[in-house]
């Protein structure tokens, strides 16, 4: 057997386990927050898909983010991705993170999620039912056992495309400099 072949019989098995092992960070900023506790209670046991809460970035694989982002909470957002460990990966929960929701006229929301964070899969609805959420999810362990899940790389090789669209919504924030 050679090199490349056991790279990729490893990649598998790493790409298994990530798959039914997904430490979850809810960033709640709207409504659609309170469809997590009903997600992980004994109704949908999401905890069956391998899908369990985390305490903080660092212990997080994924960062759920549930609802509108104003321009402040953004830089909230970005900071607690950015303490986030690798592979991590970015949900967008609801139609406020795809478009703004019915916030969409406010000089102050941000409509496009992946403008300024790689956001692996969208949860369509306007508070996506709890049976919506675990589809997500289901979506996003589809993925990652596909090695297509590669948001954070992305991010990485584009951080200057990403900074720029983060500075034109955020104003006088000193961004740290990474050198990854």
């Amino acid at each position: 057997m050679n090199d490349k072949n056991s790279q990729k019989i490893v990649d598998v098995i790493k790409n298994f386990a990530r798959k039914h092992s997904l430490f979850v960070l809810a960033y709640g900023t709207g409504c659609g927050a309170i469809e997590i506790p009903a997600t992980m209670t004994s109704r949908y046991d999401a905890e069956r898909f391998g899908i369990r809460g985390a305490a903080t970035p660092r212990q997080a694989d994924v960062l759920l983010i549930t609802g509108y982002l104003s321009t402040k909470t953004l830089k909230r957002v970005i900071r607690t991705y950015e303490q986030m460990q690798d592979p991590k990966y970015v949900i967008g929960f609801g139609s406020c993170t795809i478009n703004g929701g019915m916030y969409w006229d406010s000089y102050n929301t941000i409509k496009l999620l992946d403008m300024y964070l790689p956001v692996d899969i969208y949860i369509n609805g306007c508070m996506p039912r709890p049976e919506a959420v675990i589809e997500g999810f289901i979506g996003l362990q589809k993925l990652i056992a596909a090695g297509k899940a590669e948001g954070a790389k992305k991010y990485k090789e584009n951080l200057d495309w990403y900074r720029a669209n983060q500075k034109k919504v955020i104003k006088n924030w000193v961004m740290p400099d990474y050198n990854w």
